[in-house]
């Protein structure tokens, strides 16, 4: 028997809030998180990037001191965005072998890592932590979620690029419907502002240079874009069975109605051109959600602001909508929010689900002249999206060819 899954908590920490309402209601209003760094190692390293998407409220002005030291600031997000979204799901009671933990990163324990490798250089090793592993590892988060709420179904993590916290909550979803948990805590992390990286991905000339104007830097499906700007934070939603949640009374945000995942075997870096691999996630997803490409409502796109990356996805898209994917609202929210990794389609797939609730599109901002090869419908203001059930899609794209879309629809 087909369970239905649906969301009833949500909790989100980034560059343009603390909080998820805050987030939704700074990303209606059209704020920028990107600012500059202040950092004495931009100036020390020279980087050609001086500005980022920085998480707004820092971990140790929330964490215990004793907690934070602990944990590596990607784990510290987590931590900080689960507890908000399981309160926010009214403490839910589940026994613990009945409670999963899905939660995803880009890079994992990027700090640490580099911190340790420091320490070593400059010290010995004896100075090096004890903890230094089980701070720097992928799934430190997910297992750190799991010690904190004490979920024994089981506690994973896809590592998957930009694309990592869809595919959890692609796989969250497929748990649920399996048996294997009655509440799963899904979502993403990354903590990634870091020289190595922006010097890296600087190098490979991915990301925004307007140095001089930093909340204008990210400006998906503009002819001027120039590439990405680096974001953090993470986001966690509450997953549970239908069933469950009414039989306890939980308020339910909307629904988790199904995913695809596929791979482009066609570059490290760069996706597919034509689109076949992005198509393929699209169609898949929909299908096993029942849905027709007719149904959908609304896109949050991955649209990063890259060159290459926004046509391509246009591509993708008008392989599944033909000519309708000109007339469906589109969000591309990493405008406001910077790019969080693998983060970021957890982040992305809370704005769908309120735009949903709300019923409104959230504006792209920072859209000067829209680029002809890339004519999604796009706006600067929030958009209407009419009566009736929603239904949305939200596409996350990632380094190493992955692929992961994910549909949600409206509670009503």
């Amino acid at each position: 028997m087909t369970k239905r899954i649906v969301v009833t908590g949500i909790g989100a920490t980034s560059a343009i809030g603390g909080t998820a309402p805050e987030n939704w209601t700074n990303l209606l209003a059209g704020v920028s998180g990107t600012r500059t760094i202040e950092h004495d190692w931009v100036q020390q390293y020279e980087l050609p990037v001086t500005f980022a998407a920085s998480a707004i409220v820092r971990p140790e002005e929330v964490l215990p001191r004793h907690e934070a030291k602990r944990l590596d600031p990607s784990s510290q997000f987590a931590l900080i965005a689960a507890r908000e979204a399981w309160a926010d799901a009214g403490f839910p009671e589940v026994a613990p072998e009945r409670l999963g933990v899905d939660f995803a990163t880009g890079i994992g324990g990027l700090w640490t890592l580099l911190d340790a490798w420091d320490t070593l250089r400059e010290k010995g090793p004896r100075r090096v932590m004890p903890l230094t592993v089980p701070m720097l590892m992928p799934n430190a988060a997910a297992g750190n979620l799991s010690l904190q709420f004490e979920a024994r179904a089981y506690a994973q993590t896809v590592v998957s690029a930009c694309a990592s916290s869809t595919e959890s909550l692609i796989h969250a979803f497929h748990h649920l419907q399996e048996g294997l948990a009655d509440v799963v805590i899904a979502g993403g992390t990354e903590s990634a502002i870091h020289p190595i990286t922006m010097a890296a991905f600087a190098s490979a000339q991915a990301l925004s240079r307007r140095n001089d104007d930093p909340a204008h830097a990210s400006r998906p499906g503009a002819i001027d874009r120039d590439g990405f700007v680096m974001g953090e934070g993470a986001a966690a939603l509450i997953l549970e069975t239908e069933e469950h949640a009414k039989a306890r009374g939980a308020k339910i945000y909307g629904y988790i109605l199904g995913g695809g995942v596929t791979a482009d075997a066609y570059h490290i870096t760069g996706n597919d051109p034509e689109g076949n691999g992005a198509a393929r996630a699209v169609t898949q997803a929909l299908e096993e959600a029942g849905i027709t490409a007719d149904q959908v409502t609304h896109i949050n796109a991955h649209a990063t602001s890259t060159p290459v990356g926004d046509p391509n996805e246009y591509t993708a898209l008008k392989k599944v909508f033909g000519d309708r994917i000109d007339e469906i609202p589109v969000s591309a929210t990493k405008a406001s929010t910077g790019h969080l990794l693998g983060g970021t389609g957890a982040l992305e797939a809370i704005f769908s689900i309120l735009a949903l609730r709300d019923r409104v599109a959230p504006p792209t901002i920072n859209m000067t002249e829209p680029d002809p090869e890339v004519p999604f419908r796009l706006s600067g203001e929030p958009m209407p999206l009419g009566d009736g059930p929603q239904i949305a899609i939200s596409n996350s794209f990632g380094f190493g060819g992955h692929n992961a879309v994910l549909v949600v629809g409206s509670a009503d």
